[in-house]
């Protein structure tokens, strides 16, 4: 048996990824993938699908509450404000890509944003580690996409 598991492995990179690792280019379109998820999501929160979401999602509350972009007196839980938010970004379906076809951004950067906005005023986190955050969500969607066998030869069976 091998000494170490592929998810032992796994969980190694991805606890072990931190700032430093960021080189400026990382940042760089770090920022325009974000730039660009921001905009989607704005003109997303206008569809028909990100109303009802929001609607179904005002039933619940919690102590904890964050926005729900271009909405600033409209907060939720964070789960809820960062379903409604990536919703408004896969509604328009402008966002992000790479190959196999996935959407990094509009999973990862509604959640870092809910998380961010719910921590206590005296713990908030800095750009800095909100980007680092960020990459390791892409970094985690990236790895699962490769080991998935549903990812392989997609431009084949569409």
């Amino acid at each position: 048996f091998p000494s170490q598991t592929v998810t032992g492995n796994f969980a190694r990179v991805i606890h072990g990824l931190n700032a430093k690792q960021l080189t400026d280019q990382v940042i760089q379109r770090s920022k325009r993938m974000i730039l660009d998820t921001l905009g989607v999501g704005l003109l997303g929160t206008s569809t028909e699908v990100c109303h009802k979401v929001a609607q179904y999602s005002k039933i619940y509350s919690s102590d904890l509450s964050s926005t729900i972009w271009g909405h600033l007196d409209f907060q939720l839980p964070p789960l809820y404000a960062a379903f409604v938010n990536g919703v408004a970004v896969h509604s328009m379906d402008f966002d992000d890509t790479w190959h196999p076809a996935t959407h990094p951004s509009g999973a990862v950067l509604p959640a870092v944003i809910a998380l961010s906005e719910a921590f206590p005023q005296k713990k908030k986190i800095s750009g800095l580690d909100l980007l680092l955050a960020f990459n390791v969500g892409i970094e985690v969607q990236g790895r699962l996409l490769h080991f998935s066998r549903e990812a392989r030869n997609i431009p084949k069976r569409y």
